[in-house]
Formats: structure tokens, sequence, C-alpha cells
């Protein structure tokens, strides 16, 4: 039975994630009452399920591809194994110590209380938090942050409810190599668990409902991550969908998938499901407090990141968006120049950059061609593959491709998309620049030391088509 003698706030948060966290201690170190409920972890999504494991098992699934290719750079080995017991135990210690950082904070800051349970609003200013060390606790805010970000989502695939399966953060558990691990869905993170289980030693199959991988990026780019998925011996099925699964006896998985009109089977022994998530507002009262949400449960927001209820706000990954924990971290900053500061800062226009962890990394900012054709854009085209750039060639890293798109009337880089070797450090460089305003000329016609990969923007920039 809750206790209705809600204890008094001047902000709720409502998760704790890579802006809610910040935020509350922010907030509390200016003077502010502050409570943080979390259900879970501190830290959210990122350091528990998502950027800080991930890259943690990516680091242990190239050190596996370098020692299988060591005979190219004229290294003699031995037979290699991979104990994924030890892998993903170096991943717990990990998310361990980046969590331990997170809850010494907190626990040190004056004037914010941690509340570890589930939240729900039972009043649009009231929440109700069920503790998990047993009872509950109605707190009052005047003003309450929503951060309780997303979770994977489940594809309604016939059968798919009697057989059991991965996500993104099951399958960091695992302690065997699958003998076939079929992953529903080729974005980001069914392509990055893709990538990394077929170098610890899987089959890896693909199955993606679109015509390319990663729908949102260019064709070209899509096309020439699909040759390094199937260069690293993935199998990838395009405009195919897994209408039946079922588990046999011995179990198998096995899924009926529809490709251009035929059916085929696709065994596995073990099945991942990447395709998409699903915003948590379904489980936190949200109907009491009369908050607007868009047809598929994200929160809607302003550009300073209101809702349509004057004091209630949300940031993160559940309001929708760009699902990166660097748009998480300066949702936070936004509101802190809202709740602190002159209230400047917006979501209009900021950058968004973001890399993703295949190998070779594929990074992006700005505008790609499909983005630009679809805003009426004028632009024209640097392009050069990675084997065009001297340092990708002497350390053999040479699949993928560098590409920026300039305005025409201004020199202006609006956009640029690098799929190469540390991909994501060269994207930093350009994003610099077109934070600075500087032309492309500038770069083209910059001095970097040799031979580094940032040196091959002299050579990008010097394609500019005409």
């Amino acid at each position: 039975m809750a206790d209705t003698k809600a204890a008094k706030y001047d902000a709720i948060i409502l998760g704790s994630g890579q802006g809610g966290k910040p935020l509350a201690v922010e907030l509390a170190g200016a003077g502010w009452n502050v409570a943080l409920i979390e259900a879970k972890h501190l830290g959210g999504t990122c350091v528990n399920e998502g950027c800080t494991p991930t890259k943690t098992m990516v680091a242990s699934a190239r050190v596996a591809h370098l020692v299988h290719r060591a005979e190219d750079y004229g290294v003699k080995t031995g037979a290699v194994t991979v104990d994924l017991a030890v892998v993903r135990d170096r991943k717990r210690s990990i998310v361990e110590t980046f969590r331990g950082g997170s809850e010494k904070l907190v626990e040190k800051t004056d004037n914010l209380d941690l509340y570890m349970g589930t939240g729900r609003f039972v009043s649009p200013h009231e929440i109700d938090v069920e503790l998990n060390a047993g009872g509950t606790a109605r707190l009052y805010g005047e003003k309450i942050v929503i951060n309780t970000g997303a979770r994977p989502s489940k594809p309604p695939i016939d059968g798919i409810e009697d057989v059991e399966t991965l996500d993104s953060t099951s399958i960091m558990e695992l302690d065997a190599v699958p003998r076939h691990l079929v992953v529903i869905g080729g974005s980001y993170i069914g392509l990055e668990f893709g990538q990394m289980f077929r170098r610890f030693g899987a089959q890896v199959t693909i199955i993606e409902y679109g015509p390319q991988l990663i729908v949102r990026e260019d064709e070209d780019v899509a096309e020439a991550v699909k040759e390094i998925m199937q260069d690293d011996g993935i199998a990838v099925m395009l405009n195919a969908s897994a209408n039946r699964v079922e588990r046999h006896s011995n179990g198998t998985v096995e899924l009926s998938v529809e490709q251009e009109g035929m059916e085929t089977t696709v065994s596995a022994s073990h099945l991942l499901l990447a395709a998409g998530r699903t915003p948590n507002t379904d489980d936190i009262g949200i109907d009491k407090v009369g908050v607007e949400l868009d047809k598929r449960g994200h929160i809607v927001v302003d550009d300073r990141l209101g809702t349509n209820v004057d004091h209630v706000f949300a940031i993160g990954d559940v309001k929708g968006g760009p699902a990166f924990t660097h748009i998480s971290y300066d949702d936070f900053r936004i509101l802190k120049s809202g709740f602190l500061g002159d209230g400047s800062r917006s979501i209009a226009d900021r950058p968004v950059p973001y890399t993703m962890f295949i190998d070779p990394q594929l990074a992006k900012v700005g505008l790609s061609e499909k983005e630009a054709k679809q805003q009426g854009r004028k632009y024209t085209v640097a392009r050069i593959p990675m084997t065009s750039v001297a340092r990708a060639l002497e350390t053999d890293e040479t699949r993928g491709l560098m590409k920026a798109l300039i305005d025409p009337d201004t020199d202006q880089i609006i956009g640029c998309t690098i799929l190469g070797i540390e991909g994501g450090e060269i994207m930093a460089v350009l994003q610099t620049a077109m934070m600075g305003g500087l032309p492309y000329t500038a770069i083209r016609d910059g001095v970097y030391a040799h031979p580094t990969l940032a040196e091959s923007l002299n050579n990008l920039f010097a394609r500019v088509e005409k």
C-alpha cells in the first residue's frame, strides 16, 4: 500500500541513463532537491547493455580476426579458439567498473536521493516507486524528467512466443559460441553482433526485410557493408521475411523465410532478434499525466525537450529520434541550460554524428546523398575507396570507402560517410571542420602528418566532382 504522504522534490528524474544521471547530479549540485529513480542499474542502456559491453566484446572479436589473418602479415600462429566465457567475464568486469563509478558519484552527491525501484505516475506531479527492497514510496515533483529508454522489440513472427530467442542483452551472456546464429534485422545491432559472433567462430546468417542493409544509408554504402559481411563469411538475405519459427526436439530453431516470392527454410542453433526497439512508456502510468505519445509510443517533445504538459520533460531514447548515447548526453545539456542557464540550447539543427562498430567502422555526420535529395539540397560529391588510402594499404585494411558532400555555392562540407579503418575518428575531423565553418578547400590543402589516416582527407577533397 503506497504511502499517500508524498516526499516533495524540486525535480524527479525517472531513469538514470546517460542523460538522467548527470542531470540529477547537476541539479542537486545547484541546490535543487532531486529524486532519481532507477529500476535496475545506474547508467542506463549504454553502460550496462549497450555501448560499453558491446564494444568490449567487439574488441575481443577483432583480436580473433587479426589472429586468423596473421599469415597475411607474415606472422605464424597456431590454431585459434575463442573462450566466450572469458570474453563475457572481461565484459562484465568493465561494465561493473563503469557502473561502480556512477554509483559512487550519486552516493556522494548532496541533495540527491536515489530510489531503486520501478516508478509509475499516479497523478501529473506524483510517482509511486515500487522499491526493489520492498515497499513503496510516493514522490511529488515540481518538475519531472522521463528518461526510461527503450528495450528490444519482438517482431510479429508466427510461433515466436514459443521459441527461446536472444536479444541485444541476453546474447552477451552466452558462455559458448553458437553453432549457427541467425539474426533477424540487418541494421546497427544485427550487423555488430553478426560480425562479432562470426569472428568468434559461429556460422552466421542475417535476414533483412528491406532491399538493403542499414536502410537509412546510401545504397553504395549499404552495398559496401554487405560485401564486407559476405567477405567475413556471413550469409546475407535481403528482401527476406521470416514468417514462421519453431524449435525441434533436438534444440534446432527452424525458420520459414520468404524471399522474393520463394520460401526457404533456415535452421539455426540460436536466434537473435535485432529488428528495432520499443520505448519504455507502456508501464510508467503515462496515461495519468496526459503526456502525448507518437504512434510508436515515443514521447513527443519540442526543441527544448518539453512535452505538452508544462512540468514534464523527456530525454534519451524514450523520446524517439536518434538513439545514441551522445544524443542522450546532449539532451542533458539542453535541460541543464533550460533549468539552470539561459535556455539557449535546443535540439534544432544539432549535428548527429554516429559510428557503427562493425569492422571497418561505419561513421556518419550531416547529410547523406539520400537525405540531401529528399531535402532538395544542391550538392557535389567527393569519394575515394579505402584502397586509395596509403595508411590503409600499409596496414592491409583496405575495405570500405570515404565520401563527403559539399555545398557547391559555399564550399561548406554538409555531410560525410566514412566506411573504413577508424572511420569514427576520421569522421570527427570532418565534423570539427563543419562545426568551425571551414570550406572543404581548407581540408584539401591542409598539411597532415604522413602517413596517417587523416592525411587521406587531402586526396578525398581533391576529388570533388565539379
